[in-house]
């Protein structure tokens, strides 16, 4: 199983892991699934013109882009730009290159559809 630590996945090492369905256009690989109480950390992929619709967070939510860009509806975001989305805050999010992201969610989000 390839590793996943911050060394392995800065430089590339994302590409060798399994990622799953999680949203049309964006896949999810966990790292650490919800556990309890206990936030989860995932990567996501996005394809180029992926989107998450409008969403709340229900906790915390911190991303560290890894590789193309991110995008929401305060700016872009490149590779090496750590966001942070305070509980209770909401937005949508897309890639319109592509990206790949390293996220923790304290909560699952709520998704507005």
């Amino acid at each position: 199983m390839p590793e996943t630590t911050r060394e392995n996945l800065a430089g590339g090492g994302w590409k060798d892991l399994a990622f799953g369905p999680f949203r049309d256009g964006v896949t999810l690989h966990w790292i650490k699934p919800f556990e309890g109480d206990q936030p989860g950390v995932a990567l996501l992929k996005y394809e180029a013109g992926a989107v998450v619709p409008r969403h709340r967070h229900e906790g915390l939510e911190t991303i560290l882009v890894l590789h193309g860009t991110q995008s929401d509806e305060t700016g872009d975001y490149g590779a090496g730009t750590y966001i942070v989305n305070a509980a209770g805050t909401e937005h949508s999010v897309w890639s319109d290159t592509g990206c790949v992201v390293l996220i923790q969610w304290d909560r699952p989000v709520t998704i507005f559809e």
